[in-house]
Formats: C-alpha cells, structure tokens, sequence
C-alpha cells in the first residue's frame, strides 16, 4: 500500500524560511515524478512544484518562483521543499503527490504570519 506523510509546517514570520518532507513508501520512489500541492484557507487546492525521477528538471507555480525549491533523495524516498521568503500569501496546508496518482497524506501547515 502507498503512503505519503508530510512534516516540517510551523509558524514562521514573513521573509522567513522552512523546509518540508515528505517521506513515501509503499513504491518504487526513484521511478515516481513527484509534485508539492497546497491548499490556502478557503481556497482550493493548487499546485506548486514538479520534480522529475532523477531530480534534475523541476517546475514551478509563477507565485512560487524564485522563493522554493523542489528536491528529492532517491536513497531515502524523501522528497523536500525549500520555501525562503515566506509571504502571509504562502499560509496553506502543504500536501505532496505522486504524479497520475491520486493519494493524498495529511499534509503539513504553514502559517506565515507575524
């Protein structure tokens, strides 16, 4: 069975900085595209980062660029977001995903806010 669990949301004060984790198992994870997915408060879910099987090519939502950095470690089935810069903006509750699959874990909050 898959599963994704997320950690490393807190609260953190704008221009700050945090990094997630989310540790999968139950698959091949250096053969999985992976994506980072968040959903602010009364909002939708949206997409944030792509990172690709071996790492080196990634993709960033236009609100994020510049600010995170999606990566992965292969050997740890862990996969990472960097966030610096944080913006008030940037509070959601902070999913990972498998691309083409439809699992979700509890996600992670992020509150940014002084």
């Amino acid at each position: 069975q898959v599963h994704v669990a997320e950690s490393g949301g807190a609260l953190v004060q704008p221009g700050g900085s945090l990094r997630l984790s989310c540790v999968v198992s139950g698959l091949i994870f250096s053969w999985e595209p992976m994506n980072w997915y968040r959903q602010p408060p009364g909002m939708e879910r949206e997409w944030v980062a792509r990172i690709e099987t071996s790492g080196r090519s990634t993709d960033y939502a236009d609100s994020v660029l510049g600010r995170f950095t999606i990566s992965r470690d292969n050997a740890k089935n862990t996969l990472f977001l960097q966030m610096n810069n944080l913006k008030p903006e940037d509070t959601a509750i902070y999913y990972c995903k498998i691309s083409g699959r439809e699992i979700w874990g509890q996600g992670t909050p992020v509150t940014v806010s002084s």
